[in-house]
């Protein structure tokens, strides 16, 4: 099902969302300063494209250990990506969700849109993988979380 989903969503616009931001990504890194923005802004039109299927995580929840993005220095580049780009890339997923809403055919890429625009708010420190992916770190993470109560 999710292959049908990803190629209706590419074909139907898709792939200018991953191209939009792949070209985000590119002006980041041009600027020298956004470069930890860049990466994140490739990630996620990486996901743009087939969206389906897929989900963003914190690479520290994948993990099990903070990086520099998941860490203080990420929660800052997202406090200033949400202020100078991230509510205004939110709230164009959040109108286009809306519209997606409107027919029962576009309710799935209107929740597609809804995960856009939650990462769009805070990109940084976050990787795409499969549902599955996410799941079993989620998982481990709880189990070792239950461990360490016990003991």
């Amino acid at each position: 099902m999710s292959a049908i989903g990803n190629l209706l969503w590419f074909v139907f616009g898709g792939l200018w969302m991953g191209l939009g931001w792949w070209l985000a990504g590119v002006i980041c890194a041009l600027t020298i300063v956004g470069l930890p923005w860049a990466k994140s802004c490739f990630v996620i039109g990486q996901f743009a494209f087939l969206p389906f299927g897929k989900e963003a995580i914190s690479r520290a929840e994948l993990s099990g250990f903070e990086d520099v993005g998941t860490g203080v220095l990420g929660a800052i580049g997202n406090v200033l990506w949400f202020l100078i780009a991230g509510v205004w890339l939110a709230i164009g997923h959040v109108v286009t969700a809306c519209a997606c809403f409107v027919t029962i055919i576009g309710i799935p890429f209107g929740i597609q849109h809804l995960k856009l625009a939650g990462l769009a708010l805070a990109p940084v420190g976050k990787t795409i993988v499969s549902i599955e992916e996410a799941d079993a770190a989620r998982l481990y993470v709880a189990q070792a979380t239950v461990a360490r109560m016990r003991s």
